[in-house]
């Protein structure tokens, strides 16, 4: 559902002249799957999220998502994926049913079905307290909420989640893992980042550990233990990645 060859983003400061922010990444991520991307703050998972979104353009490589091209059919592309940013970018003017609604409409749902899913959505992450509440008006938290909830609303094939449990406390970021892991059913992809290790562990069926742009490692939990001789994902981010 995600193929990626030698995709590279490159960006350029007067002061500390080019930036590798994406350096030659090759990854497959299946259908039915939850694909981990682990990595710190500025390790490169957000510029890779962007590029499979078709919000950023490589600088070279290629990649396909649900079998399409991110350059040559990025509009095929944005059909058939779900992408919660880090940066949420909610209209402040809206409710928060509003929000759901409106995104539910530009994916094309019809009105009977849009209902059902928006329902389903703000009962499934306990949102009805602010259904009717302003964006402007809502916490971090609820924020999140939201913007998790308009990147399900049209239930897309490829998922895209850029720490999707940012903001929110551990009862709720569990909840969120739980409907996570739950939806890769039906063969849908999920790329989800994220530098917490216990979230990681409970979801992920692959993970590729990302440092300096570059991916140094990609495999299943058992076999990230094998290779490193360490049971914990903690130590085995450490070893990989360096002290």
């Amino acid at each position: 559902m995600i193929v990626t060859s030698n995709l590279t983003k490159i960006f350029r400061d007067k002061k500390r002249g080019e930036i590798r922010a994406v350096d030659s990444v090759s990854i497959e991520c299946q259908p039915g799957r939850v694909f981990g991307l682990l990595g710190l703050n500025g390790a490169g998972k957000t510029t890779l999220m962007r590029l499979l979104s078709t919000i950023l353009k490589p600088t070279s490589g290629t990649a396909k998502v649900a079998g399409f091209d991110i350059l040559e059919q990025p509009e095929k592309v944005k059909e058939k994926i779900g992408f919660l940013s880090c940066e949420t970018g909610l209209y402040h003017r809206l409710t928060a049913e509003e929000t759901v609604n409106y995104f539910g409409r530009l994916n094309g749902m019809k009105e009977d079905q849009l209902k059902r899913r928006v329902d389903e959505m703000f009962e499934r992450f306990d949102m009805n307290e602010f259904r009717k509440r302003r964006v402007d008006k809502l916490s971090s938290g609820m924020k999140q909420k939201v913007s998790i909830a308009r990147t399900f609303i049209n239930d897309p094939e490829v998922l895209i989640l850029d720490e999707p449990t940012l903001g929110l406390d551990v009862v709720t970021s569990r909840g969120i893992i739980d409907f996570i892991k739950k939806s890769r059913g039906s063969n849908r992809c999920i790329l989800f980042s994220t530098h917490v290790m216990w979230e990681a562990q409970k979801l992920c069926d692959d993970i590729a550990i990302i440092h300096k742009g570059k991916i140094l490692e990609v495999g299943t939990l058992e076999q990230l233990r094998s290779k490193t001789g360490l049971n914990d994902l903690d130590d085995i981010f450490v070893k990989i990645v360096g002290e």
